[in-house]
């Protein structure tokens, strides 16, 4: 059974080769949703969904709601935050997959299982 829940947060950042616009510092809203897959346990749940928000809020987003990604990040594309998000959260829950939206209408997506 998957079960996904999606988070907010905004920060900046810069990608320093980029030939156009965004090699200068700009911000974004971005959307996380995240995929676990797991079995359904006696009470009823993959994992608890007040439980997945309090894990991937003290792993991820008090890391990077508004702050500067490259601090993080040394070229902070969607790609790479997500393969950092991923590395956050591994062994914490059992996630099948990740997306992050880069503002509207922009995603990536890593598959992990």
């Amino acid at each position: 059974m998957r079960v996904c829940r999606e988070f907010t947060f905004d920060a900046a950042h810069f990608i320093p080769q980029h030939p156009g616009s965004c090699k200068h510092p700009h911000g974004h809203t971005y959307k996380l949703e995240v995929v676990l897959d797991g079995e359904v346990k006696t009470d009823g749940m993959v994992v608890d969904f007040g439980v997945m928000k309090d894990i991937v809020h003290a792993a991820v987003l008090e890391k990077l709601d508004h702050r500067s990604l490259n601090d993080l990040v040394d070229t902070p594309t969607a790609e790479h935050i997500l393969q950092w998000i991923a590395t956050q959260l591994q062994g914490k829950l059992p996630v099948y997959s990740l997306k992050l939206w880069e503002g509207q209408g922009k995603w990536a997506e890593l598959i992990l299982r």
